[in-house]
């Protein structure tokens, strides 16, 4: 049955999902229950990779997603840019995807289908990224330990040492304005993968050229139907 979402609310399950990237769940869902208006670092990699695009384009790349494709797993935005939750590996397979649709066209004196995709930051294994408060309404309960899943960071590469995630629960001032346009409502959201991100990225490119006189109409109250996401 279809069901509006109000996309600022994040649920129980969907704060202990959260939660399970860091090293110290409880720790964070504690937080959580104590400033529910408070963000926090988590790292990428084991339960979640992020794929970070300017904001204009990432909402295209949003409705792309809603409005012809599969739909999106959990989408937050933070200071201007828009924040996709994919599947573990994605920030390895995307640049690599993205790479190869820009090679294929070159034979062509049309421009490729890339031309017009932004530069893509891709945060995976090694990477940790902002995640938006929960809703100050959602009623946060800690898990059971069996409930709780760690994370281990890998150990850095020789050649490119990667980003130190900070401590699970570490805290991010208000002025970050970060929010949740797609929040996470079950302890096992669909997250899409290197190949569907790739596809809304060459649609969202394609649609960037239609240029209107026109302003968009009040984007905030753009609602999405979870009940569409696999």
């Amino acid at each position: 049955m279809s069901s509006a979402w109000n996309a600022s609310d994040v649920t129980p399950d969907g704060a202990a999902w959260l939660a399970s990237a860091g090293t110290y769940p409880r720790s964070t869902l504690a937080l959580w229950e104590e400033r529910p208006d408070a963000p926090v670092v988590l790292p990428c990699g084991s339960v979640f990779d992020v794929v970070s695009a300017p904001a204009m384009f990432g909402r295209r790349m949003l409705d792309r997603l809603w409005d012809d494709g599969p739909g999106s797993g959990p989408v937050a935005q933070f200071r201007g840019r828009m924040l996709l939750f994919a599947a573990p590996g994605t920030a390895q397979r995307l640049p690599a995807l993205l790479e190869w649709e820009e090679w294929g066209g070159r034979d062509s004196r049309e421009a490729t289908r890339t031309d017009a995709v932004p530069p893509l930051l891709c945060h995976g294994t090694g990477d940790a990224v902002t995640v938006p408060a929960p809703s100050k309404s959602a009623s946060l309960s800690v898990p059971t330990p069996s409930e709780c899943v760690s994370f281990t960071v890998p150990a850095p590469s020789k050649s490119t040492p990667p980003a130190t995630p900070p401590p699970a629960g570490d805290t991010v001032p208000a002025r970050s304005a970060s929010r949740w346009l797609v929040a996470p409502d079950t302890r096992q959201p669909w997250l899409p993968g290197p190949e569907v991100l790739l596809w809304a990225a060459v649609r969202a490119a394609r649609s960037a050229v239609r240029i209107s006189i026109f302003p968009p109409a009040d984007q905030d109250a753009k609602v999405y139907d979870v009940s569409r996401r696999r």
